[in-house]
């Protein structure tokens, strides 16, 4: 199927939707389960690729938080595509339930999680995902709105897109090798080792693939040689940071990349603590192409027991806002994967590994269309093929070969927009003193 075809699977899905189970867009106080009101318009096919102009953005900051579906964070969004209910297993609809970002529990989102909730596209699975500790209808819930505020304000001020698709069907290993280099070598899991995540994996070590015919098996040692983005911004004299927590922490995507993990900008383009970043733009640092990872605390990963993660990404907007590098900077904001959460759209299947379910992305520049709501079909290709585009760089030749480059969600042609803070945000000794990371197995 081309993957520029209408995204008629959405259309379907939500028409079902509508007529079964109440799919709601909820007020603009964001309480699900508000008066009905119409749906916007199905999502259209990919734009005709307006090409992203180069030498405008001079900087990319894509920021990875953890496990969410894009219907947890942004229920009753104006504008966007939102369920107040959703389908179990056995045909009965049930409503979602307001749940604080602070949940204890974890859902499982491993690639079987997937095909289970996802169950052929009908979407009624959710409720046979396991969950630690056990609890009942554990993904039907929605965070709400106080404890995200941040980031509806973001998405209020600049742009949203509510058609943006995991690349993969899986947890956070594949999906962060998705976010530098468009793929992952076909692995679909996390590493067995649940703490250190490549190259620096303890021997024996291994980590599941799907075959050709999608069945997942032991694969390889988590230690790969294939091109990324950084790679690509390296032979362009161009420069890439990725700030982590540690070097040898799990949401380290670059320690499964061999030519970099033993290569020279280990020491010098990874570098922890993901705080760090705050330090260098306020000192006048910022590179071309930028990863942030956050710490355990501030992730929005379930059963961490904080609320954190708004006020986290707060202060890296709030820092690059106030810095003299706003006017050329696009900053992206998504979420690895799922979490196990539901979400009403069932994702269209472009390959053997994705699309996986809707993850949020909010897209702050300057130039961002604001207050915009995008129905375009984006995955994680789309932020690196816009990357690519802004800085005049060869495409990978993966997702984001056939990835949309989120032009629908920029207008250049406008003049750069002043940065008003968002706020609160955290104070730098609130995040040093926030430095764990415990193991996050995704089981």
């Amino acid at each position: 199927m081309d993957p520029r075809a209408s995204f008629r699977p959405i259309e379907i899905a939500f028409a079902m939707a509508a007529a079964a189970c109440a799919v709601v867009v909820a007020a603009c106080s964001g309480v699900a389960g508000a008066a009905m009101a119409t749906l916007p318009a199905p999502p259209t096919p990919l734009p005709s690729q307006s090409p992203i102009p180069q030498g405008v953005i001079k900087h990319v900051v894509i920021i990875v938080q953890e496990n969410r579906s894009f219907n947890d964070l942004f229920n009753g969004f104006p504008g966007a595509k939102t369920s107040a209910s959703g389908r179990k297993s056995n045909g009965t609809v049930v409503q979602l339930v307001a749940a604080s970002l602070a949940m204890n529990y974890d859902i499982g989102h491993s690639h079987l999680a997937w095909l289970t909730a996802y169950d052929h596209g009908k979407m009624d699975g959710f409720d046979r995902e396991t969950s630690k500790p056990p609890t009942p209808l554990a993904a039907y819930t929605y965070v709400q709105r106080p404890d995200v505020q941040q980031y509806w304000t973001l998405a209020s001020d600049y742009a949203l897109d509510d058609a943006f698709f995991q690349s993969n069907t899986g947890p956070s290993y594949p999906a962060h090798q998705y976010l530098i280099a468009a793929q992952s070598a076909m692995a679909d899991e996390n590493p067995s080792d649940p703490n250190i995540w490549g190259c620096d994996s303890p021997a024996g070590t291994r980590v599941k693939v799907l075959d050709g015919d999608g069945n997942e098996h032991n694969g390889p040692f988590p230690c790969f040689d294939y091109v990324t983005l950084a790679d690509e911004v390296d032979q362009a004299g161009l420069t890439w940071t990725q700030y982590v927590q540690s070097v040898e922490n799990f949401w380290n995507a670059f320690d499964a990349i061999s030519q970099i993990r033993y290569g020279p900008q280990w020491g010098t383009r990874v570098v922890q603590p993901s705080e760090q970043i705050i330090t260098d733009v306020a000192n006048g640092s910022l590179a071309n192409v930028t990863w942030v990872a956050p710490n355990w605390k501030t992730s929005d990963h379930p059963g961490n027991h904080s609320t954190l993660g708004p006020q986290w990404i707060a202060s890296v907007v709030d820092a690059i806002g106030a810095s003299k590098f706003w006017d050329s900077t696009a900053i992206f904001i998504t979420w690895d994967d799922w979490g196990g959460l539901y979400d009403p759209v069932a994702p269209p299947q472009l390959d053997r590994m994705g699309l996986g379910f809707r993850v949020p992305l909010i897209v702050v520049s300057p130039y961002a269309k604001k207050g915009h709501v995008s129905h375009f079909r984006d995955e994680f290709g789309s932020i690196l093929r816009f990357t690519e585009q802004a800085f005049g760089l060869p495409s990978l030749g993966q997702t984001d070969a056939r990835a949309d480059n989120l032009a629908d969600c920029f207008d250049f042609t406008q003049q750069p927009s002043p940065f008003q803070p968002v706020g609160p945000a955290l104070a730098p000794d609130q995040l040093s003193s926030l430095r764990s990371a415990p193991p996050d197995d995704d089981y």
